[in-house]
């Protein structure tokens, strides 16, 4: 679901409904029924597993890469050695294996035998470090968002392309486009079901998170590594609330329409005084093609209400669908009951299960990079929107092509 700065959440942070599930779906992993997905591979190759990225959801999904029994972890990488060294420690990686630095995954890349990474860095680094697996001839596992900015998205899109070409799977993460429920009531609106699509809502309510990374970083010395230790507090580094952790609501919305939107109007800003500079609410209208029109709101800040929402109005019927919850659809001739509650762990596991699928198969048309670039770009022109307090277009969007910078060069290759 969200990307969280450790897994489970501190134990200083108010526990809601999502940290409950995410928790409680962690520690059952061991005894729970799990979908098919879930349970080890067929007898099959074993596929050399680098992992990019250290911190808590990179150690909690590299877990459920070693337990679907088709991967072997077999190098680790982080730019803080700490992280790369407790990773490497949990999962016996050998210390030869363990690289560290800005470009220490690069190293890794180089390593003998690797078959495949899984990118759980910040997503300012993704283009980048997907560009380079690619380049390198491994197969990429891409955590969501795929970029910070326009040029990020694309270049993503370039280096799916390039997978492709080379033969290479590229599969981005996002849980409910592998959750049944969802993928059949996205068919139903797709083939017509609840009539004319008109309107939607679109949400993701939640109070504070992140406070553990603030806090770290008010004592720190708020150079460029602090903010890389900070990640999800720092614009740039984690593309705002709205790319960040938003998108999984916007991704839902752009899949239903199945299109991006035309243009935007927003606004949004800040309740909390935190040190990072990231927004903690946002209120976008959206415009697709054919006057379809979605509403979004976000908020990060608050206690109470807590939810990931997108609800599709048609002329014929509604669908109502809730992160962790219920998935339906109403018509006056039909109805669909689904339940995505344990959305976060079992969407996960079956994307790890179709990317194993995919290499050993050899299907390498990668067809989560297109709607996961789509849903990327649309987070950002809400988030261009509601920075400026002006109405914005794609195509004014796309011809901008606003880049996002970070100093690099104070960091230790």
């Amino acid at each position: 679901m969200k990307r969280t700065p450790g897994f489970p959440p501190q134990a200083t942070t108010p526990v809601t409904r999502r940290q409950f599930l995410h928790r409680t779906t962690a520690l059952a992993a061991g005894f729970s029924v799990l979908p098919a997905a879930a349970r080890a591979a067929e007898p099959g190759p074993k596929l050399n597993l680098g992992l990019i990225g250290c911190g808590g959801r990179g150690r909690w999904i590299a877990d459920l890469f070693v337990k679907h029994g088709g991967y072997r972890l077999a190098a680790v990488s982080d730019y803080f050695a700490d992280r790369t060294n407790a990773a490497g420690d949990q999962f016996q990686v050998p210390a030869a294996h363990r690289y560290s630095g800005l470009y220490g995954y690069r190293k890794m890349l180089e390593q003998p035998g690797l078959d495949a990474v899984v990118i759980e860095s910040p997503p300012f680094f993704h283009p980048m470090q997907a560009a380079d697996a690619v380049a390198a001839g491994k197969h990429v596992y891409l955590a969501k968002p795929v970029a910070v900015d326009v040029p990020g998205c694309q270049r993503i899109e370039a280096s799916g392309r390039q997978a492709t070409a080379k033969k290479l799977a590229f599969l981005v993460d996002f849980q409910t486009r592998a959750h049944p429920d969802y993928q059949e009531v996205a068919r139903r609106i797709h083939a017509g079901q609840i009539g004319r699509l008109v309107s939607l809502d679109v949400g993701y309510q939640c109070d504070l998170y992140f406070q553990g990374m603030d806090d770290e970083f008010r004592k720190s010395k708020r150079d460029a590594e602090a903010r890389v230790r900070a990640w999800a507090v720092d614009r740039v580094l984690s593309g705002d609330v709205i790319t960040e952790q938003n998108i999984h609501s916007l991704d839902v919305a752009t899949w239903f329409t199945d299109t991006a939107p035309v243009r935007a109007f927003g606004t949004g800003g800040r309740a909390r005084p935190f040190a990072g500079d990231c927004w903690d609410h946002f209120a976008v209208i959206f415009w697709f093609p054919g006057d379809v029109l979605a509403s979004f709101s976000s908020k990060q800040v608050g206690f109470g209400y807590d939810d990931i929402l997108c609800r599709a109005y048609g002329t014929a019927g509604t669908v109502d669908t809730h992160y962790a919850g219920k998935v339906t659809l109403r018509t006056r001739d039909d109805a669909f009951n689904g339940d995505s509650r344990n959305l976060y762990q079992d969407g996960a596991v079956r994307n790890i299960a179709t990317f194993y699928e995919s290499i050993v198969k050899g299907d390498f048309t990668n067809p989560t990079v297109a709607p996961s670039v789509r849903s990327n770009l649309t987070t950002i022109l809400g988030r261009t929107a509601a920075y400026t307090g002006k109405e914005v277009t794609w195509d004014e969007m796309l011809r901008r092509a606003e880049a996002w910078e970070f100093p690099l060069q104070e960091l230790k290759a």
